[in-house]
């Protein structure tokens, strides 16, 4: 594999996918889920992320999630890169990841390890471990600014690490890493906070990022990476403010809201999202009536609308 030309094609929105559950057994809706991906590819969707955050990674069975891998990567038939998220124990991360690409997945995103204890020597093990045991690309997930930067530096020259979701939103740290990983190792920086943090990470050096909010409105996703990279900086700040509301609102309670809000802010919209699971709950009716807002905002509810409980 051309791994640099591989690099280059995550300079886009990585898109983390909802993962809807049905009221009332709280089993996954697979025909949500696939309709939610056809919605994301019908918009131009580039890389789709399965096993995310914003997916609720966390909260399926290692069943499940291999099932949802599966059903994102045949429904999209090769219509965008698929990146299957992997996590937990490393020898886990590596047995989710072979799962992943025998069933066709194009790269991986590997989860920062959830452990109570961790050393940034253990963390580069584990990185290390998981991209050898695969043949398919590698994007590493580093989101802990309790954890050293070296991490990626000392990851950095492997040829299977194309890119990493940088998620610390700290300008100079990030900056001054990016700026310490040559050029030659073909690794694609990816802002891991959204579109409230893309425009300053991509001056630093990422020249994509990740979305939750595409899910809802994808033409403001799409508009803020287009300005982005024609240098559009009027366009760039008003799409900007735009977000920023509804970016805020899915960080309170220290991001306890980030899942909830897309999914309420899709039900809203007349799409399917479903429940959250444990130990997330829906919004309190405040929230609820501050997504509203924000849609009516971007013009994408009507002035008035019963909102379905």
């Amino acid at each position: 594999m051309d791994y640099a030309a591989f690099g280059k094609k995550l300079e886009t929105i990585t898109a983390i996918h909802i993962t809807p559950f049905d009221e009332e057994t709280r089993q996954i809706d697979w025909e949500g889920l696939e309709a939610n991906i056809e919605f994301l590819m019908a918009n131009g969707t580039e890389v789709i992320v399965p096993c995310g955050n914003t997916g609720e990674f966390y909260a399926l069975t290692l069943e499940e999630a291999k099932a949802v891998m599966k059903r994102v990567i045949d429904t999209v038939n090769k219509r965008a890169i698929v990146m299957a998220g992997i996590g937990y124990a490393a020898d886990t991360a590596v047995e989710l990841g072979r799962y992943a690409q025998e069933a066709g997945a194009d790269c991986v995103m590997i989860h920062q390890p959830v452990h109570p204890y961790i050393t940034t020597p253990g963390a580069v093990s584990y990185y290390r471990k998981v991209i050898e045991s695969l043949d398919i690309p590698s994007v590493l997930y580093f989101k802990d600014a309790h954890l050293s930067d070296d991490i990626l530096l000392e990851l950095a020259p492997l040829d299977k690490c194309v890119g990493v979701k940088y998620a610390i939103n700290d300008l100079p740290r990030f900056t001054r890493t990016v700026r310490q990983v040559s050029a030659k190792h073909h690794v694609t920086w990816i802002c891991g906070t959204a579109e409230k943090w893309a425009p300053y990470f991509y001056n630093a050096g990422a020249k994509g990022f990740t979305s939750g909010l595409i899910n809802v409105h994808p033409d403001l996703s799409k508009g803020m990476l287009k300005a982005l990279q024609t240098h559009d900086w009027e366009t760039v700040w008003k799409l900007w403010e735009d977000a920023l509301p509804f970016e805020n609102l899915r960080a309170k309670y220290h991001a306890g809201n980030n899942v909830a809000v897309v999914k309420e802010a899709m039900e809203q919209r007349g799409l399917r999202a479903g429940i959250t699971r444990e130990p997330v709950d829906p919004l309190n009716e405040a929230d609820k009536k501050e997504v509203t807002a924000i849609l009516h905002q971007w013009g994408l509810l009507p002035l008035v609308k019963e909102i379905k409980r």
